[in-house]
């Protein structure tokens, strides 16, 4: 009961804090930086090995450098987040921008059904929201449910306010056969790693091994729904486009794991360019592959009950 009170009373006040401007959000945001980064030192050690083991050949300046502008816009995101809940159309239009939208549109207008591929890059959770009101389809953002049932109950609102029906991880291959009739746009945050129970399939990102979640390639190759990856760049502080970038449109004339390869090694590609807005303070490789390296058959997931 003491934790229901504890949950209710964070939710008040996180969107009691949403009604403010988001100039005056992103003041407290700089001093939520000193905060996390110089006083608490919020998972420094996290992000400082991640940094080092993903760029060995930048100097240790260079990668301070990159260290503190994540830091600084870690902080930003957190309040863009908890923006969320009161930002308006207009507002998130401004500050969302789309290139290559027709490709897309081309696709949901012809009755079919489009795969993206997102990451945890720049404000992923504004460019998930805008998807909403932006293409024609009906889209369905994958994510995995918050254990705090208040906070999740929460976040689902928030995410849903402008036409985004979400779906749990564990509900995708039901979402995906109930909605086969028309037109829709299923989003995957494709750089997420799975369980220890569940990484079944090793490649190498950013000079590491990694595990990767098959669950884009595996619905791509039997429904032959096209690719896209939302590439997101940062403009500045508060203002993102994101491009619709083709990497499969005929996905079942691929080989075994090409998506997967595709997809992964194009986050990396943008990750090189600029590498402070991706999420570097998630344990992203936490768990090590069984040795010697096991590229597993997509045969251990099952697709039987997946129809185009």
């Amino acid at each position: 009961m003491f934790q229901k009170g504890l949950s209710y009373l964070g939710v008040f006040f996180l969107t009691t804090l949403s009604l403010l401007p988001l100039r005056f959000l992103y003041l407290l945001a700089d001093i939520f930086y000193v905060l996390i980064y110089y006083v608490f030192g919020y998972r420094r050690k996290v992000v400082r090995e991640n940094l080092l083991n993903s760029f060995p050949e930048k100097k240790i300046d260079e990668i301070i450098a990159i260290e503190k502008r994540y830091f600084k816009y870690l902080a930003s995101l957190v309040f863009e987040v908890i923006k969320m809940r009161s930002i308006s159309e207009k507002e998130l239009n401004k500050r969302v921008k789309f290139k290559n939208v027709d490709l897309v549109e081309a696709y949901l207008k012809n009755n079919e059904s489009v795969l993206f591929c997102s990451s945890h890059y720049g404000n992923y959770e504004w460019v998930c929201m805008a998807i909403g009101m932006t293409f024609s389809g009906q889209h369905h953002p994958i994510y995995k449910p918050l254990s705090d049932e208040i906070f999740d109950n929460w976040f689902l609102k928030m995410r849903s306010r402008y036409g985004n029906q979400m779906v749990s991880m564990r509900q995708t291959i039901r979402a995906i056969q109930s909605t086969k009739h028309y037109p829709t746009m299923f989003t995957f945050g494709s750089d997420q790693a799975p369980s220890k129970e569940d990484s079944q399939y090793w490649t190498t990102l950013l000079h590491q091994e990694a595990s990767i979640q098959l669950g884009v390639e595996k619905i791509a190759k039997k429904t032959n729904r096209p690719v896209f990856y939302l590439k997101t760049s940062y403009l500045k502080r508060g203002y993102y486009e994101v491009d619709c970038v083709p990497i499969c449109l005929d996905p079942k004339n691929t080989k075994e794991f090409e998506i997967t390869e595709l997809h992964t090694h194009f986050l990396e590609d943008f990750i090189k360019e600029e590498p402070a807005y991706w999420l570097w303070s998630h344990r992203r490789w936490k768990y090590k592959p069984e040795k010697p390296f096991r590229k597993s058959s997509s045969k251990d997931y099952a697709t039987e009950d997946i129809e185009g």
